[in-house]
């Protein structure tokens, strides 16, 4: 009877920081996009040529950044 207690609680707390530990890669991971990744990919398609693409990326960028910002 404890086992089973014991093996419930377990995976309550690993499961929980299982959770936890993929909320705080996902925020991670939108860090690192946000601010390496998106400016050097439209740094690298400006160098390349097409500034027009990029000026549009950069226009959807802002607008969704704006649209969250507001909704926070």
């Amino acid at each position: 009877m404890l086992t089973l207690i014991f093996i419930i609680l377990m995976f309550s707390v690993f499961g929980r920081l299982f959770g936890l530990a993929f909320k705080l890669t996902w925020g991670f991971a939108k860090i690192c996009l946000l601010l390496i990744f998106f400016p050097a990919i439209l740094i690298g398609i400006a160098i390349i040529g097409f500034i027009y693409i990029s000026i549009f990326f950069l226009i959807i960028g802002g607008i969704m950044s704006l649209i969250a910002g507001v909704s926070r």
